[in-house]
């Protein structure tokens, strides 16, 4: 493609990573109706008619603008209603002229005429009485009419401020309309609901999301027994919103269906289309392409306006384009652009310029699509939005980049920097510091890459507890969004020449923030800080025969970093790109569970050991270490690194292996150190409700456990329950768990659970079962061991959810199986590996010693059966 240069014009206004930017699309749940005309001057409390019975009232005017406003005819709206607010004026009734503007504030807003809207909604605050410098009303003993309609201005006006990016502004405005419609009695409870439905979608705008599931979960639960109304539809497609922002897409569907059969049965355009909208965008992450399309469809179908209708198309498209559908993508192409031109500039119409623009990026004509975004620039500085302007100029800056223009790209990326800096967005401003990074590296700039990616890695910390919930749309997911920056920063300091240069331990440090960040995300929340200690201290002064082995899989090479006690870190690099890694790692995890595909998995198994072991064997043997600590990265992590073989022998026949999730461990402390007992559980007959095999060996392998010496606490099927199990560890401070019952490991943490009999015990609820709360023990299990678990099949990030477990846990040491295997030869295994724990073995030297036994035996020499377990955390 020839590059392109964009006129000067267009660069003086708008002075890798891919990003559906779809923030506008979730503006629109806010519950936005005219404010009701106050019921003044009559009896009744009807306004009265004082001319002629032929001329329509101002009553009436209000009325057509809101039919107006609901079917999009905005600018007839504008007229209707400017008239209704002249003959108010003329009668001299403040209150009603006060409510007619607020409406003609909100039909502005829709055309994006921000100043029209401003004046008119301030015009209205003043007729009410109400001081905008100190956010107070200046009337005594205001009469409750007046309060509704203040209350309903302020609501509206914080639509307005939500709309024009001032999501702060707009959450205290809506916090001010609810103490009003406290100040107005229980009566008006339904206006306290509106205005905290606003608040949660102002704290979710500004990516707080668990503030705004709060108040959203906390308003369901009022409407629960209430009437359908536009609030309950309302309430829970916001929180459905929120639910799948934070993950949670089943509840999210529930949520997102009950709005829909209530919004149904009210009969509203409008909010049925915005409905249909989030499902399609649910069903999108759940991996139901075509109910997304058809919810998608559904909603462009029924939507009243303009801006809702596009929405839905363009989030179609995307799906089309993402799905490589691209003849059928091509055909809507034309009717979103022949609508686009008559948007409003709203911010939600900016976003959609600019969304529609990145999704054609890759069908589309590139120097069209800069000028598109450029106009999209124009447009939020018009409006005086620097979010949107920042995401327009750094999506702007990226077309520049695939064009290979790289000095203006640069430039584009430094202002959308600026400006996401400016308004303290770190959520966005370290994507433009990635860019900005990727840059310089391309310009040759190596160590301006370098600063650059470091500020970026420093961004995505600081932004910790929130990157795990941001906003999807913004977010794309973390594979795409997050991981890549820590990988590519990696390679840049691998690059580094010069004394001390390149820095290992940095390197280290890098991608153990990396994997942090993974456990993060499967969390969805920050992970727990506890007391660690570095584990090379604990090489070093403790177990001068413990290597701790770091791979690293980078695009174009497999690097290798090791620890050996007392010496300065070792590094090596196998030149072999990372789809060939891949490959084999997938071919390892296929071919070693299947009985009769040994010859075949040694062949893969020594090719990774020829990229991963040999080129450090010789300083390994020299150092005499017997224990190898594995911190593996990706998918590494799925399979036994004791099963790697050198063409004559496994590694376990020559070291003991552990695993640790990280550089970090809790504080270590041998297991044999004192005398041990275990809490035993397990299941041999899985409940009805659940497809799984009978296990019947499990009462052999607890009384195994017995028989070894150490005293045990045993609970057997029917007494296997969640809660009898929270009840007995709370009884007395146990060191050693066992759990033998079916369990899953999976890279979703809702996907990973143990089977109790009473119900499945997931991920998520083993810190507060496991840890002893009423003992008040701060000491952690030191042990937990999950006998005939297995990780997910076709989920080649599985072992990520083995070590959420081992964290949640809070276990020093998880021993868990990667696959189930025969009863026989893991009884086998149990009674050899607690044989091996009395007789004053580390746990990972039991663990190898216990391997050994069955890879000895006649029956069991194939990794099938023994390779199987795996030791995470603490070796001692």
């Amino acid at each position: 493609m020839h590059p392109f240069v964009l006129t000067k014009q267009l660069m003086r206004f708008a002075v890798n990573h891919v990003v559906l930017f779809t923030l506008a699309f979730s503006l629109t749940i806010i519950p936005r109706t005219f404010a009701k005309q106050p019921q003044t001057n009559s009896p009744a409390g009807l306004y009265t008619q004082t001319t002629k019975s032929s001329t329509t009232t101002p009553q009436q005017l209000v009325s057509q603008g809101e039919a107006l406003y609901q079917s999009g005819r905005f600018g007839e709206a504008v007229t209707v209603l400017q008239q209704a607010v002249r003959i108010y004026q003329q009668q001299g009734d403040n209150l009603a002229q006060a409510a007619a503007s607020t409406n003609l504030s909100l039909v502005f807003e829709q055309l994006g005429s921000w100043k029209e809207a401003s004046k008119a909604i301030n015009n209205s605050l003043n007729l009410l009485g109400w001081d905008n410098t100190n956010q107070k009303l200046n009337v005594n003993n205001p009469k409750s009419e007046l309060l509704e309609v203040l209350a309903q201005t302020l609501e509206i006006q914080s639509g307005l401020q939500l709309s024009q990016g001032q999501a702060d502004i707009s959450l205290k405005t809506s916090q001010q309309a609810e103490q009003i419609w406290k100040r107005l009695g229980k009566q008006y409870n339904i206006g306290v609901t509106r205005s905290r439905i606003n608040q949660a979608q102002a704290l979710r705008v500004s990516g707080f999301y668990r503030r705004s599931l709060d108040i959203l979960n906390e308003v369901s639960q009022q409407l629960q027994t209430q009437p359908d109304s536009l609030e309950k539809v309302t309430a829970l497609r916001s929180l459905g919103n929120v639910h799948r922002q934070l993950g949670d897409l089943e509840q999210s569907w529930k949520n997102l269906k009950h709005s829909l059969e209530i919004v149904q049965r009210l009969q509203l355009p409008l909010e049925i289309s915005l409905t249909e909208f989030s499902l399609g965008n649910t069903a999108r992450d759940l991996g139901n392409i075509k109910d997304a399309i058809a919810h998608y469809e559904n909603a462009a179908l029924i939507a009243p306006n303009p801006l809702t209708k596009v929405q839905a198309q363009i989030n179609q498209l995307s799906l089309l384009v993402e799905n490589e559908q691209v003849a059928q993508a091509k055909t809507i192409i034309p009717t979103i652009q022949s609508q686009l031109a008559t948007l409003p500039t709203t911010q939600a119409g900016i976003y959609a310029r600019i969304n529609f623009a990145r999704t054609i990026s890759k069908i589309g004509n590139q120097k069209d699509i800069a000028e598109a975004l450029a106009n999209s620039v124009q447009q939020a500085i018009a409006i005086g939005d620097e979010r949107t302007q920042s995401y327009a100029l750094g999506s702007l800056a990226e077309v520049y980049e695939q064009n290979n223009q790289w000095q203006d790209a640069q430039k584009l990326t430094q202002q959308a920097l600026f400006l996401a800096q400016k308004i303290d967005a770190s959520d966005i401003a370290y994507r433009w510091e990635w860019l900005l990074g990727s840059l310089l590296k391309a310009q040759g700039n190596i160590e301006g890459a370098i600063a650059t990616y470091d500020t970026a890695v420093t961004t995505l910390q600081s932004l910790r507890t929130d990157l795990v919930t941001v906003n999807r749309e913004v977010q794309f997911n973390f594979r795409d969004s997050v991981e890549p920056i820590y990988r590519q920063s990696v390679e840049l300091l691998l690059q580094q020449k010069g004394q001390g240069k390149p820095d290992l331990d940095k390197v280290r440090k890098r991608i153990e923030a990396l994997q942090l960040a993974e456990l993060d995300n499967f969390f969805r929340e920050a992970c727990l800080s506890n007391q660690f200690v570095v584990l090379d201290k604990v090489v070093d002064r403790d177990r001068p025969n413990t290597a701790i082995f770091y791979p690293i899989i980078l695009d174009n090479q497999l690097e290798i970093i090791l620890k050996l006690p007392n010496q300065p870190l070792i590094h090596k690099t196998s030149v072999v790109n990372h789809q060939q890694v891949e490959q084999a790692i997938a071919q390892i995890q296929e071919t070693i569970v299947q009985p009769d595909a040994n010859n075949k998995f040694e062949v893969v198994s020594q090719q990774l050991y020829d990229w991963l072991i040999k080129p450090v064997a010789g300083e390994l043997k020299n150092s005499r270490v017997n224990t190898l600590v594995f911190i593996p990265d990706g998918s590494l992590r799925n399979i036994p690194m004791s099963a790697l073989y050198d063409g004559k022998e496994y590694l376990v026949q020559k070291y003991a292996v552990a695993i640790s999730p990280g550089l970090q461990l809790f504080t270590p402390k041998p297991l044999a150190q004192e005398r041990l007992n275990v809490l035993a559980g397990g299941l041999s007959q899985p409940p009805k409700n659940e497809k799984f095999a009978p296990l019947p060996n499990v009462k052999v392998e607890l009384k195994l456990i017995q028989q070894s010496g150490i005293s045990t606490t045993i609970l057997l099927d029917e007494n296997f329950k969640s809660t009898t199990l929270r009840k007995t560890i709370n009884a007395q401070p146990f060191r050693i768990v066992h759990l033998a019952t079916h369990g899953q490991f999976s890279s979703k943490a809702k996907d990973t659970f143990i089977l109790a009999a009473d119900k499945r015990i997931y991920v998520n609820e083993l810190d507060s079962l496991l840890k002893s709360r009423e003992q008040k023990r701060t000491e952690p299990v030191e042990l937990l061991v999950l006998s005939a678990c297995e990780t997910a099949q076709g989920d080649n990030r599985a072992a990520l959810g083995l070590a959420g477990v081992a964290l949640r846990a809070g276990a020093r040491s998880t021993l868990a199986s990667l696959w189930q295997i025969g009863d026989e030869s893991t009884a086998l295994f149990v009674s050899e590996f607690y044989h091996q724990l009395t007789n004053g073995k580390t746990t990972a030297e039991a663990l190898r010693e216990a391997q050994l036994k069955l890879l000895s035996s006649s029956q069991y020499t194939r990794p099938l059966y023994w390779a199987t377990y795996v030791l995470v955390g603490n070796w001692l």
